[in-house]
């Protein structure tokens, strides 16, 4: 799915809306402020291909974008109403605490500090990721044992950034840090030999690599050095709205588990699997547990996909990154995804 840059666009529900019933709303929350405003203000990054990034024809593109027009789906009945704010590292956020925009999904890494400390609650891991290097080629470097001494772009006000201060200390090396505000500076820092290695998390940097004028003069080493899992942010203290984020997420995985795809979900409306039935609010708990429409389920599946359809059009085998599933699998095909059931 795409959306023009800092735009969104009102549409008809989509899908089999007779069906369903529209609850009583809250006036109050995030959730209140998004039915009365009519979209959803999402904090994106500056660019990054594969997460969120704008395309050729200003449209944006990536798995944290598609997870933001999920919430529209579920909570409005159109994935279109998005209004995107691309947030450096620094902005992403004071730009969610001060109400600016009512959801970060933004390759940000869930850790103690910024869980506890920043007011903020991450609401799941829609990636699971580990910090890399990119280098030069011509350097003939393969390992990042190899890189003492050497001049390494990064971006500011990351985890990146402690992360290879940590890892080089411990390595009893040195390096020579080049900062950038954004993940393109970076890219382009890279780019023009302002450094000699890149270093964000891994699934980025394939991103990013094919953003240099010359991809194949780069490659991305084999080790990982952290635990990066990257997730959506609310704020705390409203706990409908973050419920709604969390169970977006959860509702994308389980219809992967349960072989609901956008191309099959209005021929599951009439199956027998009681998971489905809940999946897609027939029965069950429907929406009343989240104060949204009681086809909030549906809405997602049918306008956005479920979590393996989301990752290989962004992602995977379907995009220019061509990244493997790997952790980012499902819990019975050997990976770590996993959501609790919809009952």
């Amino acid at each position: 799915m795409t959306t023009k840059v800092n735009q969104f666009v009102t549409g008809a529900i989509l899908g089999s809306a007779a069906l369903f019933s529209m609850p009583s709303l809250a006036a109050d929350g995030t959730l209140g402020k998004v039915m009365e405003q009519g979209y959803v203000t999402c904090g994106v990054t500056t660019g990054v291909p594969g997460f969120s990034n704008p395309n050729a024809e200003g449209e944006w593109e990536g798995i944290d974008i598609e997870f933001c027009q999920a919430v529209a789906a579920a909570t409005l009945g159109d994935a279109t109403k998005v209004k995107f704010i691309p947030l450096t590292a620094k902005e992403r956020f004071t730009a969610l605490q001060s109400g600016e925009i009512d959801l970060l999904s933004r390759q940000t890494t869930w850790t103690l500090q910024r869980d506890t400390a920043l007011g903020l609650n991450f609401a799941g891991v829609n990636y699971y990721d580990g910090q890399g290097f990119m280098v030069k080629s011509e350097l003939g470097v393969d390992s990042v044992n190899d890189l003492d001494g050497a001049s390494i772009c990064v971006q500011s006000g990351t985890t990146t950034e402690l992360n290879l201060a940590d890892y080089f200390r411990l390595k009893g090396m040195t390096y020579e840090p080049v900062v950038f505000d954004t993940a393109p500076q970076t890219a382009k820092g890279f780019d023009a030999g302002r450094c000699d290695v890149l270093t964000t998390d891994q699934s980025a940097l394939y991103g990013l690599r094919i953003t240099l004028e010359k991809p194949e003069s780069a490659v991305v080493l084999p080790e990982v050095i952290s635990k990066e899992p990257l997730g959506p942010l609310v704020r705390q203290g409203d706990d409908q709205w973050f419920n709604i984020i969390k169970w977006t997420h959860n509702a994308m995985l389980n219809a992967e588990e349960l072989g609901v795809t956008q191309a099959n979900v209005d021929e599951m409306l009439k199956s027998e699997n009681p998971s489905v039935q809940r999946l897609l609010g027939i029965n069950g708990p429907k929406g009343k547990g989240l104060g949204i429409r009681d086809d909030w389920g549906y809405q997602i599946i049918k306008q956005v996909g479920n979590y393996g359809e989301s990752f290989e059009r962004t992602m995977g085998a379907d995009s220019p990154l061509n990244i493997s599933r790997g952790l980012n699998a499902l819990w019975n095909d050997g990976g770590l995804q996993y959501a609790p059931p919809i009952r």
